[in-house]
């Protein structure tokens, strides 16, 4: 390239620059004029008493976007641009803190930031049922657990802790639960141990045994806590998500290195909001019978007869009685539905104990 040429290509990227530079000022400008409008909402919302967290209002924006987009942004790097977007409009209308399973990086981290974006308050807690007491002490605004997984089933404790609890269930978030293989180390042939979750080693089995049979496992409470000690230590590694190596200053080896791809985790939002009807919604109860014939059939019957799609159906031991069992029920809905409410009502009479547990928006899986 000659000289000409050269001074000719830098005029026009630095013409194209300028273009950048000012659709950024127009783009911040509009932003804040989002936020400014969203702290009036705010305030409206404070003297009627409305929901800090409007999941059914956030999916109506984010549908219109998707169908006002005419690309080249992608739907998935629209979805998280305006997801930070109306995290930070939340934020300015009242200041939100959620308790998730920590530590920081977890999988249910990455579920808690993919409901309230990045301008929320998170706060870590070691287990389940403390992540329950932040919420019913008023502590955090919301909780988020996970409730179960797509390979290994029911997550037992958060079922139980909802008998302890008034707490609703404000919103569910089903999360693809990938593995990546994360180290100080830049060479898998360095590794001597590796660090992790048992459920995270046992749905990477298969690979570990292929690429690194002589490893030692060494088992964590948490795939962050892996990947914290992978941090501190050499040759040594963590199964994790990709977002922890860059909290923790790991590089990514290998990626999706789980057995089975459809691995997934649904994830529960825990608080004392009971979301409006949208038209797309889910239903959770749960209820014991009594030791008499055809107890559970007759209970679920008015299900059926109703039509009404049921999703889950879980047990769980009452552990005040030898032999009594909850069971957990999901199905499509909502409480404030004639067809819904008349079935419960038809229900009740075969169970000892009904519990509603909530109504809110359906996730997609």
């Amino acid at each position: 390239m000659n000289d000409i040429d050269k001074s000719q290509t830098d005029h026009k990227i630095s013409q194209l620059r300028h273009s950048i530079n000012e659709i950024d000022r127009t783009i911040l400008d509009l932003i804040n004029q989002r936020l400014l409008v969203a702290k009036e909402i705010g305030d409206i919302k404070k003297q009627s008493g409305g929901f800090v967290y409007d999941k059914s209002r956030e999916n109506e924006v984010m549908q219109r976007l998707n169908e006002l987009n005419k690309g080249p942004l992608k739907p998935q790097a629209l979805h998280q641009i305006f997801t930070d977007v109306i995290s930070a409009c939340r934020e300015i209308q009242t200041p939100t803190r959620i308790s998730y399973l920590g530590p920081e990086a977890t999988f249910t981290h990455i579920a808690a930031m993919e409901l309230f974006g990045h301008s929320s308050t998170y706060l870590p807690q070691t287990s389940i049922r403390d992540v329950f007491i932040d919420v019913n002490k008023g502590k955090c605004h919301y909780g988020v657990v996970p409730v179960e997984n797509s390979i290994e089933g029911a997550i037992n404790h958060t079922l139980d802790l909802f008998f302890e609890s008034d707490l609703k269930i404000c919103a569910e978030k089903y999360l693809n639960i990938s593995h990546a293989v994360l180290s100080k180390s830049s060479s898998i042939d360095d590794i001597e141990v590796i660090y992790s979750h048992p459920q995270a080693l046992a749905q990477c089995r298969g690979w570990i045994r292929k690429h690194l049979p002589n490893a030692v496992l060494s088992e964590t409470n948490s795939t962050a806590h892996a990947a914290q000690k992978a941090s501190q230590e050499q040759k040594t590694a963590a199964i994790a998500n990709s977002e922890a190596a860059h909290i923790y200053g790991l590089q990514i080896l290998e990626s999706n290195i789980e057995d089975h791809s459809n691995n997934i985790t649904r994830f529960l939002l825990i608080g004392s909001d009971e979301p409006h009807p949208t038209g797309c919604d889910k239903t959770s109860i749960m209820f014991v019978i009594s030791h008499v014939p055809g107890a559970l059939y007759k209970t679920l019957q008015p299900i059926s007869e109703a039509g009404i799609n049921m999703s889950k159906l879980e047990s769980r031991p009452t552990k005040h009685e030898n032999w009594s069992y909850f069971f957990f029920v999901d199905f499509d809905g909502h409480i404030e539905d004639k067809k819904i409410k008349h079935t419960l009502e038809r229900m009740k009479p075969y169970c000892k104990f009904v519990k509603w547990l909530g109504s809110y928006p359906r996730a997609q899986e």
